[in-house]
C-alpha cells in the first residue's frame, strides 16, 4: 500500500513537472548539470529561472527513487516469501521490470527533447505501475465468480481499454501543448467541427533533434488533437455509465457495488474538472488535478476488476501488503 501511494505521488508530481514545463528542466540525467542536487543551477545556467524548474524535476526524480526502492523491497519479499502459496511471485517482478522501462524512458524523455511519443509512454507507464501496484495491494474476495457477473467482467474490460485509449489521447494533448487549442467549451473556435489538420495531430515519430518545449505544431493540428480528445472523453463517459449500471444491477457483493459507486464518483469529477479546466483557463492546479482525476478513475477500475476477479472459496488467502 507504501507503494501504491508513493506512485499516486509520482504521477500527480509528474504531471506538476510537465505543466511547469520542467520537462527540460534538467538537461542531463540522472543528475542535473552534473549536480546531485540542483543547488548550483542558477550559477551554472545563469538564469534564476532555471532553478526552479530543475528543482522541479530533481524532486519528481528523488519520489521515483523512494518508490523504486519500495518496488525492489516487495520484489525481495516475494522471494523470502516464496513458500506462501498466496504469495505473489510473478507481478513484483513484472513491476521492477516496468519500472526500470520507465527509468529509461525518463531519460530519453530528456535526451530527446521531450518527444511526444515518448512523454505518453512515460505517462502510460506510471498509470501501469500504478495500477499493478494497487491490483497487488487488494485482497481478492473469497467466492465464485456469478454468471449474472460475467457479462459485467467482460464490459469491465472492455472499458478499462476504453480508458487507457482516452488516457493516451490526454497524453498526446498534452505533450504536443494542444490543451489550450480550443478557448471554449462545449464548442472549439465557435463551431461544433473546427477546422482540423488530422494528417499532422498524429504523426507518432518525428526526426532526431526536434525540441519539442512549448510544441511544434500548427494551430489546426493542436484542435484536432484537443477535439479528438474532447470526442473521446464523451465515448468514455457513456461506455463507464453503462458499466457503472450494470455493475449496479447485477453485482452480487456490497464491495462490487461499491467499486461501480467510485468508478461514477471518480467519472463525475473528471469530467467537471476537465469543464471548468477550459472555463477557467487552464489554471496549473487544475491541469495537475485533471491528471490526478485520470489516476482516480483508473484505480477505481482496477479495484471494479479486482471484484470481479474473486478468488475460489477454497484458494489460499492473501493478506493486504
Amino acid at each position: 500500500m507504501v507503494a501504491t501511494l508513493l506512485c499516486v505521488i509520482v504521477v500527480v508530481v509528474g504531471a506538476w513537472v510537465r505543466l511547469t514545463n520542467a520537462g527540460l528542466g534538467c538537461p542531463d540525467w540522472p543528475g542535473c548539470y552534473g549536480q546531485v542536487h540542483p543547488s548550483q543551477v542558477a550559477e551554472i545556467a545563469g538564469n534564476a529561472n532555471a532553478y526552479q524548474k530543475a528543482l522541479n524535476e530533481m524532486v519528481h526524480r528523488y519520489i521515483v527513487g523512494a518508490l523504486a526502492l519500495a518496488i525492489l523491497g516487495l520484489a525481495a519479499f516475494s522471494v523470502w516469501n516464496r513458500r506462501d502459496p498466496a504469495q505473489p511471485r510473478v507481478l513484483p517482478w513484472v513491476i521492477v521490470a516496468l519500472v526500470v522501462l520507465q527509468a529509461l524512458l525518463g531519460m530519453w524523455t530528456v535526451t530527446l527533447l521531450l518527444k511526444p511519443l515518448i512523454v505518453t509512454l512515460h505517462l502510460l507507464g506510471g498509470l501501469a505501475t500504478l495500477s499493478m501496484l494497487w491490483w497487488l495491494a487488494l485482497t481478492p474476495e473469497r467466492r465464485e465468480l456469478k454468471a449474472a457477473e460475467r457479462p459485467v467482467r467482460n464490459l469491465a474490460i472492455v472499458a478499462m481499454a476504453v480508458v487507457i485509449t482516452q488516457i493516451s489521447l490526454g497524453g498526446w494533448t498534452s505533450t504536443n501543448y494542444a490543451t489550450a487549442a480550443c478557448a471554449e467549451f462545449p464548442t472549439c473556435h465557435g463551431s461544433w467541427w473546427p477546422d482540423m489538420d488530422f494528417a499532422n495531430a498524429f504523426v507518432l515519430w518525428r526526426g532526431l533533434g526536434i525540441d519539442y518545449e512549448g510544441g511544434v505544431l500548427d494551430g489546426p493540428a493542436r484542435v484536432a488533437i484537443h477535439y479528438s480528445h474532447r470526442l473521446g472523453a464523451y465515448l468514455t463517459a457513456l461506455v463507464l455509465l453503462l458499466l457503472v449500471m450494470g455493475v449496479w444491477r447485477r453485482g452480487q457483493t456490497m464491495f462490487t457495488r461499491a467499486a461501480g459507486t467510485a468508478v461514477l464518483i471518480a467519472l463525475i469529477l473528471q469530467v467537471l474538472i476537465g469543464m471548468n479546466l477550459v472555463w477557467q483557463g487552464w489554471p496549473l492546479w487544475l491541469g495537475t488535478l485533471h491528471n490526478a482525476g485520470a489516476a482516480a478513475v483508473v484505480l477505481a477500475m482496477v479495484a471494479l476488476l479486482r471484484c470481479l476477479a474473486p478468488r475460489p472459496a477454497g484458494g489460499p488467502v492473501r493478506l493486504r501488503s
